[in-house]
């Protein structure tokens, strides 16, 4: 980010908690069938997913993968 951001002490308003939906780190190590893309991430993002498969010891593409199928699964039962 290059906007620093300001914060204030003015009210929130209406405030909503979301129920947590996304699965943790070592949820997201299975395999199905898959189908290839091009997709640019965040160097954040991409080193994060590396650190938690090394800990988990599964390919970090599949954690990504896994993590996007429950994000499906859950906005598409509505």
């Amino acid at each position: 980010m290059k906007n620093k951001i300001v914060y204030t002490d003015e009210p929130l308003g209406e405030v909503r908690v979301v129920e947590d939906f996304l699965p943790s780190p070592d949820e997201l190590a299975f395999r199905e069938e898959t189908v290839k893309v091009t997709l640019s991430l965040s160097k954040e993002s991409v080193d994060f997913f590396k650190q938690q498969a090394r800990k988990y010891g599964v390919p970090y593409q599949r954690m990504i993968r896994r993590l996007l199928d429950e994000y499906v699964s859950h906005f598409s039962k509505a």
